[in-house]
C-alpha cells in the first residue's frame, strides 16, 4: 500500500538500573519501545520509528558533484606529475635524515613524569560527572576528552554477573559512593569481562572475592562511553578495600 509505514528498527542493551533512562532518551529521539526482554544483569530493549523517506533528488545531485570533483582531481594529479623527480628527491633527503640517531636521548623508566591521577577532589568535571545520572552529555564529553586518562574515586559495587559463559570472569556496574545496588546518582561505570585478580585489589585484609555492595576506591583508565547503552566503560588500575 502506498500509504504504509516503514520503520528502522534498533536494539539496545542495557544493565540493571538504566532502563529508564535508556527508554527515556530513546523516546526523544522519536523511537518507541516495542520489546523489552529482561535478563540478571543486562536487559534487551527493541525500538522502532517511521523511516524517513530519502531524498533522491539530492542524492543524485551529490553523485553528480562527486564525478566532477574526480575528474578536477584526476587533472591536477596529472598535471603536477612534472614534478615527481623533484618529490623523489626531496623524499630521500628526508628519509636519509631521519635515520640519523636522535641526540636526544629516551628518558628511562625512572625519568619518565609520573601518571596524573584525575580525583573528584582537584578536576570540576570529574566531580560534576559523578553527580549527573548515567545518560547524560556530561559522560561523553568527559570520556571523549580524557580517554585513555587515569581517574580515582571512592564508589561501590552496584551489579555483578558472569561475562557470557565463563564462572570465573564477570562484568561489573560500580556507581560512585557507598549505596551499593541502591545508587542512583552517577554514571554506570563498567568493568567488562574481568575476574577478580584484574580488579587488583589492595588494602589491608584483601578478600578472596568481592560481591554487590563492597566499597572500594576505584583507580581506572577512562575508555569509551556507549550512548546508546549509557555504559562509561573502565579499565581497572587498582582496587582498594576501604
Amino acid at each position: 500500500m502506498a500509504d504504509e509505514i516503514k520503520y528502522e528498527y534498533k536494539t539496545v542493551k542495557t544493565v540493571r538500573g538504566t532502563n529508564g533512562l535508556v527508554i527515556s532518551k530513546m523516546q526523544k529521539d522519536g523511537w518507541e519501545l516495542v520489546e523489552q526482554a529482561q535478563g540478571t544483569l543486562r536487559s534487551t530493549l527493541d525500538f522502532r520509528r517511521p523511516r524517513k523517506p530519502r531524498p533522491w533528488l539530492l542524492i543524485g545531485t551529490a553523485a553528480a558533484v562527486l564525478v566532477i570533483l574526480a575528474v578536477v582531481i584526476g587533472v591536477a594529479s596529472a598535471l603536477g606529475n612534472g614534478g615527481g623527480k623533484k618529490d623523489e628527491s626531496d623524499g630521500a633527503t628526508a628519509a636519509a635524515s631521519e635515520t640519523k640517531p636522535s641526540a636526544t636521548p629516551t628518558p628511562t623508566a625512572a625519568e619518565s613524569p609520573a601518571v596524573e591521577v584525575i580525583t573528584p577532589q582537584d578536576n570540576p568535571a570529574f566531580a560534576a560527572l559523578l553527580e549527573a545520572d548515567s545518560c547524560d552529555d556530561a559522560n561523553l564529553d568527559f570520556a571523549t576528552s580524557h580517554e585513555g586518562r587515569t581517574v580515582a574515586f571512592d564508589g561501590s559495587i552496584v551489579n555483578m554477573a558472569p561475562h557470557g559463559d565463563y564462572d570465573t570472569r564477570y562484568d561489573f556496574l560500580l556507581g560512585p559512593g557507598d549505596k551499593g545496588p541502591n545508587t542512583t546518582v552517577g554514571p554506570a561505570f563498567t568493568y567488562e569481562d574481568v575476574n577478580i585478580s584484574e580488579l587488583k585489589l589492595t588494602g589491608e585484609k584483601t578478600p578472596a572475592t568481592v560481591g554487590e555492595g563492597d566499597t572500594f576506591h576505584f583507580v581506572a583508565e577512562v575508555g569509551e562511553f556507549n550512548a546508546d547503552q549509557c555504559l562509561f566503560f573502565l579499565e581497572p588500575i587498582s582496587t582498594e578495600i576501604r
